[in-house]
């Protein structure tokens, strides 16, 4: 059953696949006999032609003969040279037509493939998939805001971290002031002795005013070095 099958339907595509191939070897086969005899009628001008040139002086009659011989085998050589010529053109016709068969059936089979990758996709679901794509991606942006801005654990007092910077400065000044042997505008203030209600002895008070404003330039010039 199944060699009747191939004989009506598989064998029967399998020959018609197999035709130009089959055709180009015929042609192939064809002109390699055609050149077979351009040698052999090449060969027989040659033994003509030379016993045409050996019986020219001694008998005119056979080197005639030889001469027309020539002719005759120069004549067949034309048509077998012309059937070559043909010969070839119908080979290249039909390698490039069966070219163009198979370039053709390729293309055919992309053109499929292609239609089958694609589907149902279209320019206008394109779109709609890459506007998904665009609003997850600034919902993911979004929930990234979200998360690092909202920090966890108890607020921190800004006025309480402002008072601790101000008292690490003031440390920082004193440090300074202690290793350059001065000591700092607070201190001196702090030590400056009380006013008495009675009547102060020793320097006038315009002179212990004058020292105090010396000194206090004093310590303002050691800052700012």
């Amino acid at each position: 059953m199944s060699g009747v099958w191939g004989w009506f339907g598989g064998g029967a595509a399998q020959k018609k696949k197999d035709s130009p191939k089959n055709a180009i070897l015929d042609l192939r086969a064809q002109l390699d006999m055609l050149q077979k005899r351009e040698r052999h009628l090449e060969n027989q001008m040659a033994e003509q032609d030379a016993i045409a040139r050996k019986m020219i002086n001694t008998n005119k009659n056979a080197a005639k003969t030889a001469l027309k011989r020539k002719k005759a085998h120069e004549h067949s050589l034309e048509q077998t040279q012309s059937q070559m010529g043909s010969l070839e053109q119908q080979i290249n016709a039909v390698e490039s037509a069966n070219i163009n068969k198979n370039t053709l059936a390729a293309m055919e089979r992309a053109s499929e493939a292609m239609k089958q990758i694609h589907g149902k996709l279209t320019p206008e679901k394109v779109d709609e998939t890459m506007d998904k794509l665009r609003e997850q991606n600034a919902l993911s942006e979004e929930i990234v805001s979200a998360i690092t801005s909202n920090h966890i654990g108890e607020p921190i007092d800004e006025d309480e971290l402002e008072n601790e910077l101000e008292s690490l400065q003031q440390e920082a000044l004193d440090e300074q002031m202690l290793k350059s042997g001065t000591v700092p505008v607070s201190d001196s203030i702090n030590r400056m002795p009380a006013v008495a209600n009675g009547e102060i002895k020793g320097k006038p008070a315009a002179i212990e005013e004058d020292d105090e404003e010396a000194e206090l330039r004093k310590l303002q010039a050691e800052m700012a070095m």
